[in-house]
C-alpha cells in the first residue's frame, strides 16, 4: 500500500451527518463579496484498505443567499438552470493524506451538465466518538473553480465596462460524516 494513499477513518462506509455539514460559496461580487450556501446536500465517503472515495451531490434549488428573488435568480438558466440541471455532483476516486490531518482530492465536479477535474483541498479530523457513542470523521474541504468553464456566463457590466460578478468562485465544504450503521444512535 502506498502511503500517501489516504486512510482516514477505519474501513467501511461513512453517510453524511446534514445538520452538523454545509456547503458554501463566495465570489467577488460589486465592492465585496456574494456568498451563498446549499440546504440539501448528501454524500458517501467510502474507505477500504487501499484508499478512500468521495461522493456528494447538492440540490440546486435549494441555493440559499438569504434573498428569494436572487434565489430564484441563481436557479434560472442565467445561472445553474435548476430544472434542466437539478443537481451538483463531486466525485473523488482517490483521497491522498499530504500530512498532519491535510488532505488532497482530485476529483470531478459537474455543474449545469458539465463535467470538470478539480483538486480540493483542506483538512481531515481523526475518528472520534461523539457524546452518544456514534463514530464520526470531519473533512474541511475548499476549491476555486471558474464558473465560466461551467456554462455561467452571467455578468452585468459596470459603468466602467469592467465585469461586476468576479468568474472565480471559491466553494467550502464542511462536512461531518457518520459510520454507517451508528446513524441513530
Amino acid at each position: 500500500m502506498n502511503s500517501a494513499i489516504l486512510t482516514i477513518a477505519p474501513a467501511g462506509t461513512w453517510n453524511l451527518d446534514p445538520i452538523h455539514s454545509r456547503v458554501d460559496f463566495e465570489v467577488s461580487y460589486l465592492a465585496g463579496t456574494f456568498k451563498g450556501h446549499f440546504n440539501e446536500i448528501a454524500a458517501e465517503l467510502t474507505v477500504d484498505d487501499e484508499r478512500a472515495t468521495l461522493e456528494g451531490t447538492t440540490n440546486v434549488a435549494s441555493i440559499d443567499v438569504n434573498e428569494e428573488n436572487l434565489s430564484a435568480h441563481l436557479q434560472s438558466p442565467d445561472f445553474f438552470d435548476a430544472e434542466r440541471y437539478p443537481e451538483l455532483r463531486f466525485t473523488a476516486e482517490d483521497i491522498r493524506l499530504d500530512g498532519d490531518g491535510q488532505v488532497s482530492v482530485g476529483g470531478e465536479l459537474t455543474i449545469k451538465g458539465v463535467t470538470k477535474p478539480v483538486t480540493v483541498t483542506g483538512t481531515v479530523t481523526s475518528p472520534m466518538s461523539d457524546p452518544y457513542g456514534t463514530e464520526r470523521i470531519g473533512l474541511n474541504l475548499s476549491t476555486t473553480i471558474d464558473r465560466t468553464d461551467f456554462g455561467i456566463n452571467w455578468n452585468n457590466p459596470l459603468p466602467s465596462g469592467e465585469p461586476s460578478l468576479a468568474n472565480d468562485v471559491t466553494v467550502l465544504a464542511e462536512l461531518q460524516f457518520v459510520k454507517q450503521g451508528e446513524e441513530n444512535k
